[in-house]
């Protein structure tokens, strides 16, 4: 695997981002890459919670420009890990303001900055991700449908839109995240489990509907440029 910085985006709250993110970490792990975790999310950081005793991991507040500054030296310092970062819900506001500082260094950390931009089928998703990658133009965003809002096709705004042809145009691709049950997802949250754990710790039936997802998740970020 490349030691790439992999971003799980959004912009606002409720889209699914740590989901997401959980997701990837747990893709990453399969493939043994080494990875250091940062919870951008210091108000509700599940993930860190979820992996803080499983992978090195960092809370990092990205609202001001000191954060970025750490983020810059955590992966200068990390350089042979991949980084996998969740953002806050509030964080267009300070990547507006900031993101030119993990901008302008990507060349010198010698990375590739890959964006998992999640959406659900609400119009503000797609004025926030057109913030975004006006932002950071230099990375490549590959748009997260997340099923759990409903079937691709639901996604009507994003599927007809110009920024969906401006985001394939670039390179990124357009995926849909796999719902997972309620019940799985509730458990995750609330008994504070990382993905590996929960397949080996939940009932049998959970387990068997989260290894279904688990190959679901795979088939979807095979589809990403790793290298």
């Amino acid at each position: 695997m490349a030691n790439n910085i992999y971003l799980i985006g959004g912009g606002k709250g409720g889209v699914g981002k740590s989901m997401v993110s959980m997701a990837t970490i747990d893709y990453l792990l399969q493939k043994e890459a080494d990875l250091l975790l940062i919870d951008a999310d210091t108000s509700n950081p599940d993930v860190w919670k979820a992996y803080k005793d499983t992978i090195r991991s960092d809370l990092l507040d990205l609202d001001n420009a000191d954060g970025w500054i750490e983020l810059i030296n955590l992966c200068d310092s990390n350089a042979d890990s991949t980084i996998v970062i969740n953002t806050a819900a509030r964080s267009n506001k300070a990547v507006n303001a900031y993101g030119t500082i993990l901008s302008n260094t990507l060349p010198e950390l010698k990375r590739k900055l890959i964006t998992l931009w999640v959406i659900n089928r609400q119009r503000d998703s797609l004025e926030l991700l057109k913030e975004y990658m006006d932002a950071i133009p230099d990375t490549v965003v590959h748009v997260i449908r997340n099923g759990y809002f409903g079937e691709e096709r639901k996604f009507e705004l994003y599927n007809g839109s110009k920024r969906r042809t401006v985001v394939e145009e670039r390179g990124g691709l357009s995926l849909t995240f796999p719902d997972l049950a309620d019940r799985v997802s509730d458990d995750i949250y609330s008994k504070r489990l990382n993905i590996a754990q929960a397949a080996t710790e939940l009932p049998m039936g959970n387990r068997a509907e989260l290894q279904r997802w688990r190959g679901a998740v795979k088939t979807m970020m095979d589809r990403l440029p790793h290298e």
